[in-house]
Parts: structure tokens; C-alpha cells; sequence
């Protein structure tokens, strides 16, 4: 596939800059790939259009993760901490302004250790992550509500960025469909933008991921599975594949890819450009996917993080 492929015109008014009023408002894109059928559906729709699914969730929450700090000489800093490495407060992150950063110097609570390419850095942070909400570069207005940025289902601390098609559940709709979790700690390089011109040399970094066994096996003796999101695509499929039950995803999901445990999807409306929208083709089919994201953009649906969701059947 063609780096090409992935591009779309989107007039930047229908950008959600700002979480619907109430979670399940959103609005709800339906496509069954058998007949081609298209419904437009809102989200607390959901469980009229489920039948036997079991519904997989990621329950990774977001880190307070973006630092605003002071460099030595008085400079702003910022450090967008993106991944623990391990149990002594060392961190990979991304800084900036890298050129005017060096290793040994202390912002705040951060000391820059080892930078390593394209604005990443090995960092110690002194105590546990106080920061901001990292809110994608797209959304230029502030959260009132930090929370509206986690699931209601967030439980494991670890992701740099939300799993945003969960983000429209509300605990009453929840507890209409059978669910089920498993945690990917979402890193920044899932929404990195495809800059290869053919998507074999795109190199996507791997994600942390764990799945209790009980959960697995429900998973894998599941009629049909719905899954929650693009982040658990990747686990579900790693899985499918023979991974083990914890450890880490560089699974790259492309038109052509056979789907093992993934029945239906749930997916908000993604960037050109970008690898979820390669999944999303690969699961709806390329042509399809133009269709129904040219019928969005006509019907002004709302695109991105705090946009309204497609539900792929």
C-alpha cells in the first residue's frame, strides 16, 4: 500500500475541538460489510446493533504526562513523558526544544540523561507524573475536564495518548453489553504519521500490552468479538498469532491482513496519513473506507479524539 492511499481532504471545522455534552451523544457511523448496508445511528444506539458480540476494551489510562517547565537559563521546556522504562524513575520522553537541551540538565524534576534521536530522551523524573492531560496537537482548546480524556473503564496507567473509541461509553451503556478488557499502553508512534512512501518501510514501535488468561480464553471461545478501538486490535490479533500474554506489539495491521479474533470494530474517524487508518481499511476495506469517510465528511460528522465513532459489522 501506497503512503498516497491514506490521504483525505478534511475541511478543519469538523476537528472535535471538545468532548460531545454527554459521552454517548455522539453520533455512530454503522457499515455491515455482507450487504453494505449504512445506518446513522447515535452511540447510546450501540446495543440495538450488537447481537452476540463480546465487546473487548483497553483499559490503559492516561498519564498526566505533559510537563510545562523551566530550563536553567530561564526558558520554557516542555517534556511529554511517553513510556517508564523501569523501577527507578527513568523514563522515555520527547522534549523540547531539543537543540537548546542537553544531556545532565535539570528542568523542574526532570534530568535529561541520554538523548536518543528525533526529540526522544532518557530522563529520570524525581516522583510520580503531575502534569497536564496530553491532549493531541489538534485540539487547541483547553479541557475543562481532565477525565473527559479517560475512559469510564481507564485502570492501568501507562498510555501516552487516550483509546479514544472508548471514549463514548458511559457506565449505563457499559453495563447493557457483555465486556470484557485487556491493557496497551498507548505510545505516540500508533498515531505517527506514515512518512514512507510505501507502508513496508514504515517501522511502527512496539507497545506494552497484558491480558490476564481468564480473559484471553473468554476472548478465544467468543462467538463473535467487537472490538473497542484500534489499540485492541493489536492486542487481539497479536494473540491470535501465537504472542504470549504480556509483552510487547509491533504488529502493523495493512489492507491484506487476515483477521483472526476481530469480528467487528469500533473505531472513531482518523487522520490522513496515519497507521489506524491503514487498520481501518484493512478491516473495511479501502474503497469502502473512502466511502463512508466521504459520507461523514457530507454529513458533518465530528473527526478525531473527541470526534463521533463508525462501528464496522
Amino acid at each position: 500500500m501506497k503512503r498516497g492511499e491514506l490521504e483525505y481532504s478534511l475541511p478543519p471545522e469538523l476537528i472535535a475541538q471538545r468532548p460531545a455534552e454527554r459521552r454517548d451523544e455522539s453520533g455512530l457511523l454503522v457499515f455491515e460489510r455482507a450487504s453494505g448496508e449504512v445506518r446513522q445511528r447515535r452511540f447510546f444506539d450501540l446495543p440495538e446493533e450488537l447481537g452476540t458480540e463480546l465487546a473487548v476494551v483497553n483499559d490503559t489510562r492516561v498519564v498526566p504526562a505533559r510537563l510545562r517547565l523551566r530550563r536553567p537559563s530561564g526558558g520554557e521546556a516542555e517534556v511529554l513523558l511517553l513510556e517508564p522504562l523501569n523501577g527507578r524513575g527513568e523514563w522515555e520522553g520527547l522534549a523540547r526544544p531539543t537543540r537548546r537541551l542537553r544531556p545532565g540538565q535539570k528542568l523542574g524534576p526532570v534530568q535529561l540523561l541520554e538523548h536518543l534521536g528525533e526529540g526522544r530522551w532518557r530522563l529520570r523524573l524525581e516522583g510520580e507524573p503531575a502534569g497536564e492531560a496530553p491532549l493531541p496537537p489538534y485540539i487547541t482548546e483547553p479541557l475543562a475536564d481532565p477525565e473527559r480524556y479517560q475512559t469510564v473503564y481507564a485502570k492501568e496507567q501507562g498510555s501516552a495518548a487516550a483509546p479514544t473509541a472508548g471514549l463514548h461509553f458511559t457506565p449505563e451503556l457499559l453495563a447493557k453489553l457483555d465486556v470484557e478488557r485487556v491493557t496497551l499502553h498507548v505510545g505516540l508512534d500508533t498515531f505517527r504519521p506514515v512518512t514512507a512512501e510505501d507502508l513496508d518501510d514504515h517501522p511502527i514501535h512496539t507497545e506494552r500490552y497484558e491480558v490476564a488468561p481468564e480473559a484471553w480464553e473468554r476472548i478465544r471461545n467468543a462467538e463473535r468479538v467487537l472490538a473497542v478501538g484500534t489499540t485492541t486490535v493489536r492486542v487481539l490479533e497479536s494473540l491470535a498469532l501465537g504472542a504470549s500474554l504480556a509483552g510487547r506489539t509491533d504488529l502493523f495491521i495493512t489492507p491484506g491482513f487476515e483477521f483472526r479474533r476481530t469480528d467487528a470494530l469500533l473505531t472513531n474517524f482518523h487522520l490522513p496519513g496515519s497507521t489506524l487508518l491503514a487498520l481501518v481499511m484493512a478491516f473495511a476495506g479501502v474503497e469502502e473506507t473512502r466511502r463512508l469517510y466521504d459520507l461523514a465528511i457530507a454529513e458533518r460528522y465530528r473527526f478525531y479524539s473527541f470526534g463521533d465513532a463508525m462501528l464496522i459489522l
